[in-house]
């Protein structure tokens, strides 16, 4: 059996082999025998074999020349990859495979271009109506480059251009670029036209994409700036003091920008603006002369010039003016001075033709009304009149009065206790219009409600008053050291002058009465003669308390001088027994308090060894009894009690 098994198999292997011999030996290329191949990229060409499984592949040129690529063997196919193509590989490959003793052969011809970009559009500066211009158009890095075709389109018509090589930094490729250029002049109809540049590689042979590209570009014409005008108002004269307006116009694209100068005599020029239109007021003399308009854009410029001519009318001002705050009291001096004319006669008087309450003084062309001091009267508006042969002018000034001259005052109606309410007056002296007055108090920053008080006083026979705001508060301990500020306000939006605020602030100042005072005996109020007492006096702790001690008596109060509030009395009498005061006071009070001394008699016969001898008699003797009662009873009335002296008194 195992005889008959080895048999099949080695009958069967020898059938495939015949079978195997007998198939013949094919070779296969890619991508097909002929290929377009891009300068620069990368190429793969492929070698395959059927009819046997192991054959040997090799590649060459046609020239035996370097492949110039890489070649990988996998099983029954070759591949021979170009990366990156260069021109070194525009060849006939030939592969070829062995198998045992037979071989084959396939050639794939590779042919090469390159067309990697759009066309380029360039000029030669900026389109400009009239000025001709060089158009250029280039394709890079093409090949073959004498298979190029470029053609210039302006919005759809053909335009005629002259081929030309571009000398460019070129790879190791040596690659061409090549170009087209014409000349041609725009025109405002070639505004927003198109130029289109078409570039083709017509290699029919060749199956590549694109063949043709091409770019376009929208024209941006551009104008010089040209039919620059000038007008004027009123006129090219004009009278000193009054205005005039120039406006320049011009064409071109971009719309150019209008710089105004005026001509100097060094043929330097004043620049005086960059706006179209150009208005001086209050024309001088010296304001005569050339105006120069220029526009401009970035492709050119145009000027235009005009004569202005100013003469001197006769006219009249005054200074200070037109309207003039003064304050009651000031000194105020308005100066009218005329012009186109050498010897004027000039004027002063009042709207209402009342007394202009002041000097005057003329001198050439200048007329000075001095008013010292200012009053109520003074509130006018004043005229000054020039004459001048047929020719008269005038000119008004407003005076308005005011009167603010000093900070508000603070007045207190008492010194600030704590506990006790005080009155804060604030007052705003000789103040005009007093209608308009503002006031308000402000204490740390918190605003305080007050009365509005009218103070009336004499000021000078102008009968300015004098405004006043007052409040009513309680001082507190709290209250030390912080401000109280009174702020007037005249706020005349409508005039002139400084300051139309005051203000002024005050630190407080509270004092605190003394409290929680006490007196005190020690060791007790109750001593024997010759005892040493201490008696002191305290206050709560309240600042810039001062104690006073003393005695009452018959005769009158007895201080004693103690810084501290203590008196010692080393060896107590009789006569030190009474009433003790301690008086506690600051600049907000005083507190008073008492206390009753005594001091009791020793008397100078008994000894305590004898009191004792008698105590223990009594155990012994009953009628040491009767010597006991009367040695107290002689004891009791020995004795001496300030107490009972003043209760029998009562």
């Amino acid at each position: 059996m195992h005889g008959q098994k080895l048999g099949t198999v080695l009958a069967t292997n020898l059938l495939w082999m015949v079978f195997a011999m007998s198939e013949d030996l094919k070779i296969e290329v890619g991508p097909s025998s002929k290929i377009a191949a891009h300068i620069g990229g990368s190429t793969k060409l492929t070698c395959t074999v059927t009819g046997c499984e192991a054959p040997v592949f090799s590649w060459r040129t046609q020239i035996d020349s370097p492949l110039w690529g890489k070649m990988q063997n996998q099983g029954t196919m070759s591949i021979l990859t170009m990366d990156p193509v260069g021109l070194e590989n525009e060849h006939s490959y030939l592969c070829t495979a062995k198998c045992g003793g037979k071989e084959v052969e396939r050639e794939i011809k590779v042919d090469l271009y390159s067309f990697p970009r759009d066309p380029e559009i360039e000029m030669s500066g900026p389109l400009i109506v009239g000025k001709p211009v060089t158009v250029t158009c280039k394709v890079p890095k093409v090949y073959p480059s004498e298979r190029l075709e470029i053609e210039f389109w302006k919005d759809g018509s053909h335009h005629p251009g002259e081929l030309h090589d571009v000398e460019e930094d070129t790879d190791k490729n040596n690659l061409e670029t090549k170009g087209l250029k014409m000349i041609f002049t725009p025109t405002m109809e070639d505004m927003g036209k198109s130029l289109t540049c078409e570039a083709k590689l017509p290699m029919d042979e060749l199956d590549f994409e694109p063949k043709e590209r091409r770019t376009t570009q929208i024209l941006q014409v551009n104008i010089v700036p040209k039919n620059t005008n000038i007008s004027i108002t009123p006129s090219n004269t004009v009278q000193e003091g009054d205005s005039v307006t120039m406006t320049c116009s011009s064409e071109g694209l971009p719309p150019p920008q209008i710089f105004w100068s005026k001509k100097l005599d060094s043929e330097d020029s004043l620049p005086l603006s960059e706006n179209a239109t150009l208005t001086l007021v209050g024309m001088r003399k010296e304001d005569s002369g050339t105006y120069v308009c220029e526009a401009k854009n970035q492709f050119g410029k145009s000027r235009k010039e005009v004569e202005v001519t100013v003469v001197k009318p006769l006219t009249v001002e005054i200074s200070p003016g037109p309207k003039i705050a003064a304050q009651i009291g000031d000194s105020l001096v308005l100066t009218c001075t005329t012009m186109g004319c050498e010897a004027p006669f000039m004027s002063w008087k009042t709207q209402i033709d009342s007394p202009i309450g002041g000097t005057v003084h003329n001198e050439d062309s200048k007329s000075t009304l001095t008013i010292n001091p200012i009053g109520l009267e003074n509130e006018h508006f004043y005229l000054c009149t020039a004459s001048c042969g047929n020719k008269k002018v005038e000119k008004g000034v407003q005076v308005e009065l005011y009167s603010f001259p000093r900070d508000p005052e603070i007045e207190m109606s008492g010194p600030l206790i704590v506990g006790k309410p005080v009155t804060v007056t604030c007052k705003v002296p000789k103040v005009y219009p007093s209608e308009r007055l503002e006031m308000t108090f402000w204490k740390e920053g918190s605003h305080h409600p007050v009365e509005l008080l009218d103070i009336v006083e004499n000021a000078e026979g102008n009968n300015l008053e004098t405004k006043g705001l007052k409040m009513i508060f309680t001082p507190t301990m709290e209250d030390m050291g912080k401000s109280l500020t009174c702020e007037a306000k005249l706020p005349i939006d409508e005039m002139d002058f400084e300051p139309k605020e005051r203000k002024t602030t005050q630190i407080l100042q509270v004092s605190m009465p003394p409290k929680d005072t006490r007196l005190t005996a020690f060791p007790s109020d109750s001593v024997k003669e010759g005892d040493s007492v201490t008696i002191s006096c305290t206050s709560g702790d309240v600042p810039k308390s001062q104690i006073i001690l003393r005695k009452k008596t018959e005769m009158g109060d007895r201080e004693f001088e103690s810084a501290t509030g203590i008196y010692i009395i080393h060896a107590a009498q009789l006569e030190d027994a009474g009433v003790y005061e301690c008086e506690s006071k600051n600049e907000g009070g005083s507190e008073v308090k008492s206390l009753m001394l005594d001091v009791k008699e020793i008397p100078k016969y008994f000894s305590p060894q004898l009191l004792a001898l008698y105590c223990l008699s009594s155990l012994v003797i009953p009628a040491t009894g009767m010597v006991i009662y009367f040695a107290r009873k002689a004891n009791h009335k020995g004795s001496y009690s300030l107490v009972d002296a003043l209760k029998s008194k009562v």
